[in-house]
């Protein structure tokens, strides 16, 4: 039998007193019963017995004691300036690179804390970083959003010719895609980036090339290849003919090179440099339209340096675990890393190989880095902007 509402607010007068002073694990019962009497929604019947006879919710709560802020302007600050350096990634990525960091900056005189700051800085945690540069990530919120979004990686490729089972629990094995830098007009020809991403370790490499042509596409490829800090031992690309051609396959026959693509269609067959094409090359270098070859030399510079921040200093989170239950989808992350300390601590890197990434490592100033990843971004912003000048005169 159904109460009526005046029998349903009779009930709730009665209770709600009990129910605000009880202790936590009476609460539930008084809950339990309260629902299943009046049929309300649990949550909906918790929201009237605390607010009762209150006018505002604010005044039945107990008033909040003043507390100091911990963190605060002594810590916002040097925060606020490392965040901008590591081009405003999140905190549960930021998190893990501070103390290297900081260590990184003071020792090429970059930045100086007192001791106190540096010992809130190490014990504050990613969802107080997110907290507290909620304000200032409003400011830098991209307006524009990428056609291509990151997935899961589905590993039914058709094979071209195997020499080696793909594993992704070694580095060597690459995932390879271009980025056309057309500024939405397709016709004629315009450079291209070949993006390669290392499906273990994230580590990522970026070339400029003149247009889709398959002998500069190669040629690319090859430059890349040598400064890979592993071997490389199998590529994985879409079907354009950019890759899906003789050269190409008789290179990796050679070469004893894994070859394989993706399927028509499914971009996420190749998700990890989908991934990067957004978050590295357009974030570097932008949705304009570059065609000269002033420009091709400027980018290409811009991504000797982009290399080395990314890969040194830039950490990312890699999926774990995945599993479903029902239809909840659960998904379990790594502690976020560098490429870079992924390579060094996985012990799959001849020794030689990990003593130079760790000699270069030691050479490298992060706040250089970004000074002249930026003043070669402006560079070519100006070229980009000129030659609209030149076009519309």
């Amino acid at each position: 039998m159904r109460l009526t509402m005046q029998e349903r607010k009779a009930v709730t007068k009665a209770l709600s007193l009990r129910y605000r002073t009880a202790r936590k694990k009476f609460k539930r019962h008084i809950l339990d019963d309260f629902a299943a009497v009046t049929g309300y929604n649990r949550n909906y019947a918790a929201r009237l017995l605390h607010g009762h006879g209150c006018r505002r919710r604010k005044r039945c709560s107990a008033p909040r004691r003043g507390r100091a802020c911990f963190y605060d302007g002594g810590v916002y600050s040097p925060l606020r300036q490392l965040w901008e350096l590591m081009d405003y990634i999140c905190g549960k990525r930021l998190k893990p690179a501070l103390p290297e960091l900081i260590n990184k900056l003071e020792e090429h005189g970059e930045l100086y804390l007192d001791d106190s700051v540096k010992a809130k800085l190490s014990r504050i945690s990613a969802a107080t970083i997110d907290r507290l540069l909620k304000t200032e990530r409003e400011k830098f919120q991209l307006k524009g959003r990428s056609g291509t979004k990151p997935g899961t990686l589905l590993k039914y490729q058709i094979p071209i010719r195997t020499f080696a089972q793909w594993d992704e629990n070694r580095p060597g094995f690459m995932e390879i895609d271009l980025v056309g830098h057309e500024g939405g007009n397709p016709r004629g020809d315009f450079i291209q980036t070949l993006d390669m991403t290392d499906v273990h370790s994230g580590w990522t490499e970026t070339q400029g090339v003149k247009n889709k042509a398959q002998v500069h596409v190669f040629a690319s490829l090859k430059i890349i290849e040598k400064r890979l800090p592993f071997k490389l031992l199998g590529i994985d690309s879409d079907n354009g003919s950019e890759f899906i051609n003789a050269q190409l396959v008789r290179y990796c026959e050679e070469n004893k090179l894994t070859f394989t693509r993706g399927r028509t269609s499914h971009k996420n067959d190749n998700c990890y440099v989908e991934q990067k094409n957004y978050s590295v090359v357009r974030r570097a270098v932008g949705y304009a339209r570059y065609e000269s070859d002033y420009e091709l030399a400027t980018m290409n510079e811009l991504y000797r340096h982009l290399r080395l921040y990314t890969n040194y200093f830039q950490p990312t989170m890699k999926l774990a675990e995945k599993r479903r239950d029902g239809a909840q989808v659960y998904k379990r992350y790594e502690t976020a890393q560098t490429p870079y300390a992924r390579l060094t601590n996985s012990g799959k890197l001849e020794l030689w190989r990990t003593e130079k990434l760790r000699a270069e490592y030691g050479k490298l100033n992060p706040a250089q880095l970004k000074r002249d990843i930026t003043r070669l971004q402006n560079r070519l912003l100006g070229l980009s902007a000129r030659r609209k000048r030149s076009n519309y005169e």
